[in-house]
């Protein structure tokens, strides 16, 4: 069997996976819980961990910059997902621990990563909840009915408030479009 000698110390189970699946079960129309944040930001974050903990060799100053690093490069390849940052820190101290963790901890990793994700999948497609999440397009004919708002008028509102959302841009503007599809309804009758 590959790696026969190391496998009883491999993680069967790793930590962060449990966040993880708090996202993808409980938020699955989250950014932060689509499959390619799930997937990429933890083998993201594993790989950058495992690396400066090999690297480094100390361990607060390899977890430290595991997670800052990891945080970056999620960022920056669009699949930021918060329990990568633990990921990132538990593949640190396991490679600066007494166990000193290898590459070969990736294995376990992505398979429980994979595992969540397969699942996830088939349990939000079989419970309604499209996943990966895709936005339901609106009415066209709400523009001509005096839509008050535009996806760039969302974009520029967000860009001043300087702050990161959990919420896709599409699934705000998915939003408004309904509530005044909702609202000109409403109005109609009256």
């Amino acid at each position: 069997m590959l790696m026969q000698d190391q496998a009883t110390n491999f993680p069967f189970l790793i930590a962060p996976l449990g966040a993880s699946a708090v996202l993808v079960f409980a938020v699955p129309a989250s950014p932060l819980a689509q499959p390619w944040s799930v997937i990429g930001g933890n083998f993201v974050s594993a790989v950058i961990g495992l690396s400066l903990g090999t690297w480094i060799g100390e361990p607060n100053m390899a977890a430290s910059l595991a997670v800052g690093l990891a945080i970056a490069i999620m960022t920056f390849a669009r699949c930021l997902h918060p329990p990568g940052g633990a990921c990132a820190l538990l593949c640190a101290l396991g490679a600066t621990g007494a166990d000193g963790w290898t590459f070969f901890y990736l294995m376990p990793i992505m398979a429980n990563v994979l595992t969540l994700s397969l699942v996830g999948w088939a349990f939000n497609n079989l419970t309604g909840h499209r996943w990966p999440h895709v936005i339901v397009p609106t009415s066209p004919t709400l523009v001509d009915s005096g839509l008050r708002h535009t996806r760039e008028d969302i974009e520029a509102t967000l860009a001043g408030w300087d702050e990161l959302l959990d919420v896709d841009v599409d699934d705000l503007d998915a939003f408004y479009r309904a509530l005044n599809e909702r609202s000109s309804a409403r109005q109609t009758r009256q």
